[in-house]
């Protein structure tokens, strides 16, 4: 039976604020009833909306707060003047116990400096992670850092990896999931000092709770090789903003073509239920939503631009990292690693 959860929303987070954020929390609730909710922010806004939603109403509680920490606030500014915030205060609940998760579409930056500020990086962590939901062919994996951190060196890489198959095991329910760097070759000679000797930890570790498959390519993220996939956040952030342009740039080439002439249209009628299909495989609001894991606590960034399915999405993902145990899982699997790495290193 699945535990009753409580999630925090920055409700005036992001580009469309409580408009948004109350009614993608409708649609999760349709999907999750075990849910209530603690909305963040303009409390008269707030109202206004979760009036078009009564189910919601009745599981929701308003906080008021004064201050929005700004889209294009740099991280500095919004810890100087954050604490109050909407985003700020809904990850103190998270600390504080008073939720089980934080959801925000509001600035990233921001919100990871918060985070970081806030619930602390766990002991073993020396820096926090965006874990991000990636379609394949096959169904889904899991891509981490895509956007965090600036580089990362070898034992960062090894964290990530422990990091990313606790949060596998935590959605796609798998004993020993498994994992892959991303690299610009699968060759071992191939690779940058850090990635080669994060690899050569992730190999000779023996006991993880994974499945380590060395290196990985690219192009075959999609192809759904693997649960996991490590890559720095640098170059991580790159091929996540890459894949999504793909994405749209193959929409509209799909688009172009089935209005070109008569025929065209005709075969595109013809072809609706596949084109229906295909478009919500494609659709990023299907996967939306990514996770900061190494905090002492679940915090979900939400896609700033996207729509309530979006936001649903995100707030989705949220009640199923608080179903899972996700941090005490992951505690233990940090302690085995390192104490393995410092026995290795001492022979």
């Amino acid at each position: 039976m699945l535990a009753h959860r409580t999630i925090a929303l920055d409700a005036m987070g992001g580009d469309h604020g409580p408009n948004v954020v109350v009614e993608g929390a409708s649609i999760s609730l349709t999907r999750h009833p075990g849910m209530d909710f603690i909305l963040y922010g303009d409390q008269k806004a707030i109202e206004e909306e979760l009036q078009k939603f009564p189910a919601l109403a009745e599981r929701s509680k308003i906080v008021h707060t004064e201050s929005v920490i700004a889209m294009d606030a740099k991280p500095s500014q919004a810890l100087r003047r954050g604490k109050g915030s909407s985003m700020w205060s809904a990850i103190e609940a998270v600390k504080n116990e008073e939720a089980h998760v934080t959801v925000s579409a509001g600035n990233t930056g921001a919100l990871m400096a918060m985070s970081k500020l806030i619930l602390r990086p766990m002991s073993a962590i020396e820096r926090p992670a965006i874990a991000a939901l990636w379609p394949t062919v096959k169904s889904e994996c899991i891509v981490l850092d895509v956007g965090a951190n600036i580089g990362a060196d070898a034992r960062q890489l090894a964290d990530f990896a422990l990091m990313g198959a606790a949060m596998a095991r935590a959605l796609f329910h798998l004993e020993r999931p498994s994992v892959a760097l991303l690299n610009v070759g699968v060759e071992e000679i191939k690779g940058d000092e850090d990635v080669k000797q994060a690899h050569a930890w992730l190999k000779e570790t023996n006991g993880l709770p994974l499945d380590y498959r060395g290196f990985l390519e690219g192009d075959q993220i999609g192809q759904g090789t693997v649960d996991v996939v490590v890559v720095e956040g640098f170059a991580g952030n790159i091929a996540l903003k890459t894949a999504e342009g793909t994405a749209k740039q193959i929409g509209q080439y799909l688009r172009d073509a089935m209005s070109r002439t008569v025929f065209s249209k005709l075969g595109a009628m013809l072809a609706r239920g596949g084109f229906k299909v295909l478009r919500h495989k494609m659709d990023p609001r299907r996967v939306n939503g990514g996770t900061f894991l190494g905090l002492n606590g679940v915090v979900i960034k939400s896609h700033g631009g996207t729509d309530a399915l979006g936001f649903a999405s995100a707030v989705d993902l949220g009640y199923e990292m608080a179903q899972s145990g996700l941090i005490g899982r992951l505690a233990e699997d940090l302690v085995t690693f390192h104490h393995r790495i410092g026995q290795n290193a001492a022979e």
